[in-house]
C-alpha cells in the first residue's frame, strides 16, 4: 500500500486574545478544534510578550536563552546555530518549505532580521502603511498567494502569517473592531483550508494543521508586559495522530510537532526545548549499557525501510532499565 505524503500547514496569527475565540464564532477555527483541539499557551517566563521573541521561539523549538531574540530587533540573534523548521527541513532534508509573510523581521534582513533563514520559498508583501486597513490589504495578498502555492506546488511544511489583528489591537484596542479583524483571519485560514483540500494529490498525503498566536493584548489595545491577557496564547491542532488537548502545551513544541508530522525526528544535536504533543514512535540506538546513542539514523518509515526485518513503526519508554544490546543493535 502507497505511503501517504506527510505535509504541515502553520498558520500564525499575530497577537489573538483566546476570550475573543470563546465569545466569536470563527468556523474554521473552531472545525479544526473539533478535529483535534484548542489550548491555552503560556508565554514562557523568560520570554517577553513581544512577536519578535515569540514567533521565534515558535518556530526554532528552542527559548530566548538559545535563540538569543528578545525584541522586535532580531540583533544579537543565534539562528544560525538555531534555526527555523522550514530552514532546517529545507538544508538538512532538502524538503521544499514555504513562508508567506508580510511582517519584515520575518523575512527581510533589517531589523536584525530574517527570522526565518532560508526556507525553499517566500512570499513577502509588505503593508503600504501601518494602519489596520493596510494591514489587512496585505493579509489578503499574503493569503491569495500562498493558497495558490499550497494548491498547486509540493511543499512539505508551510509558515502562513496573518498581522491585522495585531495592528488593529495597537491602534483601536480590543475592542468591535479587533474582533472583526479576528473574523476576517479566520475567513483567511479558511481560504488556505480549501486551498490544500482542493489539491489534485489531496487523497494521497496526510495533512497537519497548527494554527498559533505569539500573545495577547491588554484592552486598550498594546503588549509587552506581564498581565494574564498578555502572556496567555494559543494554539489549535488537527491531524494525524492529534487527539484531545494535552494538560500542557507550550510555544517551543509547535516546531517540535512540524518535525514529527512529517516524520523528522530531531538530530539530538540540535537540542530542542520542545516536544511534539503527537508523534509516532521512533527506534533508538543504544550503548552496551543502555545509554541512548541516536535515534535520527534509526528513523523508521513506513515503507519499512531501516533495520532488516523491522516493524514499520515500533518503540516504547519505561522507567525500567533497557535490555542490554550490543553497540549498533537496532531495537524497536
Amino acid at each position: 500500500m502507497p505511503v501517504a505524503a506527510r505535509r504541515v500547514l502553520v498558520v500564525g496569527i499575530d497577537g489573538v486574545r483566546l476570550d475573543v475565540l470563546h465569545r466569536r464564532p470563527t468556523p474554521h477555527l473552531d472545525a479544526l478544534a473539533a478535529d483535534g483541539f484548542l489550548t491555552p499557551v503560556e508565554v514562557g517566563d523568560d520570554t517577553p510578550t513581544l512577536s519578535g521573541p515569540c514567533w521565534a521561539t515558535i518556530v526554532t523549538g528552542v527559548g530566548p536563552a538559545k535563540h538569543g531574540v528578545w525584541s522586535n530587533d532580531l540583533s544579537g540573534h543565534r539562528l544560525d546555530v538555531f534555526p527555523d523548521f522550514a530552514t532546517r527541513l529545507d538544508h538538512h532534508d532538502g524538503r521544499r518549505t514555504l513562508v508567506a509573510a508580510g511582517w519584515r523581521p520575518l523575512l527581510q534582513p533589517r531589523d536584525g532580521g530574517p527570522l526565518f533563514r532560508a526556507p525553499s520559498r517566500t512570499t513577502y508583501i509588505a503593508p503600504q502603511a501601518d494602519t489596520p486597513e493596510a494591514w489587512e490589504e496585505c493579509d489578503e495578498r499574503i493569503t491569495e498567494a500562498a493558497a495558490h502555492v499550497l494548491a498547486e506546488d509540493d511543499v512539505e511544511a508551510s509558515f502562513v502569517y496573518l498581522g491585522a489583528p495585531d495592528e488593529t489591537a495597537h491602534v483601536l484596542g480590543c475592542g468591535e473592531a479587533y474582533e472583526t479583524s479576528v473574523d476576517r483571519a479566520d475567513a483567511r485560514l479558511g481560504r488556505l483550508l480549501e486551498a490544500v483540500r482542493s489539491r489534485r494529490t489531496y487523497a494521497d498525503e496526510q495533512w497537519t494543521y497548527l494554527v498559533v498566536t505569539d500573545h495577547g493584548h491588554v484592552d486598550a489595545g498594546g503588549h509587552g508586559g506581564r498581565s494574564a491577557e498578555e502572556r496567555t496564547a494559543w494554539l489549535a491542532a488537527a491531524g494525524p495522530g492529534i487527539g484531545k488537548a494535552p494538560p500542557r502545551v507550550r510555544h517551543v513544541d509547535v516546531a517540535a510537532q512540524v518535525f514529527a508530522a512529517v516524520g523528522r525526528h530531531p538530530d539530538r544535536h540540535w537540542t530542542l526545548d520542545g516536544r511534539p504533543f503527537a508523534a509516532e514512535p521512533h527506534a533508538v540506538l543504544l550503548d552496551m549499557d543502555g545509554t541512548l546513542v541516536d535515534t535520527e539514523s534509526l528513523w523508521l518509515r513506513r515503507s519499512g525501510s531501516g533495520c532488516p526485518g523491522s516493524a514499520s513503526t515500533t518503540s516504547s519508554t519505561s522507567s525500567a532499565a533497557p535490555p542490554r544490546t550490543p553497540p549498533g543493535t537496532c531495537t524497536a
